[in-house]
């Protein structure tokens, strides 16, 4: 993709139908692995970690999921939907959350279509984040992941998010996958 054909902007958050017409599934073929610690602290490693059969992750297919159903299940009027385009093809777009906690913005989605991926699309939609958040007054940037999501676990270091978190017990529906909160400062 040609950089210069890359528009970014933001756009009325009731345009989230558009939003989801973008995949955010992904093959699962390595993960953090979790293993514990023989401390006695608590403490835990991630280990990454290839598995044995490989397998297609979709947020959007998990039930009561998905951009088209965020608009009845939560007070969206804080929130901002940024949206990337090459020429006038929607490619990509971040949703992100305010008002959920003090001073802080959540990055609650973002994705890029499957051929555009490792294009830097996605880069440039974390950095526009990163400029609305901290012109609406946020101090810092938190982005959920899961151990499953390997690249996006990868791509949230290189943009330089820090590990806040690690809840093994965060999806009982979800036993093996273990949540991830990143947090980037934003100040």
């Amino acid at each position: 993709m040609n950089p210069a054909e890359l528009a970014i902007h933001e756009e009325p958050i009731e345009r989230l139908d558009e939003h989801a017409e973008i995949s955010i599934a992904f093959l699962v073929e390595r993960i953090l692995a979790v293993s514990l610690l023989e401390d006695g602290l608590g403490g835990v490693r991630l280990i990454e970690t290839s598995i044995a059969s490989p397998w297609i992750k979709d947020y959007d297919a998990i039930k009561g999921e998905g951009p088209t159903r965020w608009l009845k299940r939560f007070d969206t009027s804080g929130w901002g939907l940024i949206a990337a385009y090459d020429s006038d093809a929607r490619i990509g777009g971040a949703v992100v959350a305010l008002g959920l906690e003090l001073d802080r913005a959540i990055l609650w989605d973002l994705r890029v279509r499957p051929e555009y991926r490792s294009s830097g699309v996605g880069s440039s939609l974390f950095r526009a984040v990163e400029e609305w958040s901290r012109s609406k007054g946020c101090r810092s940037l938190k982005v959920e992941t899961q151990n499953v999501n390997l690249a996006a676990c990868h791509f949230y270091v290189r943009m330089g998010c820090e590990l806040g978190s690690i809840d093994r017990f965060a999806y009982p529906d979800l036993p093996d996958e273990t949540q991830l909160l990143w947090i980037k400062s934003l100040v």
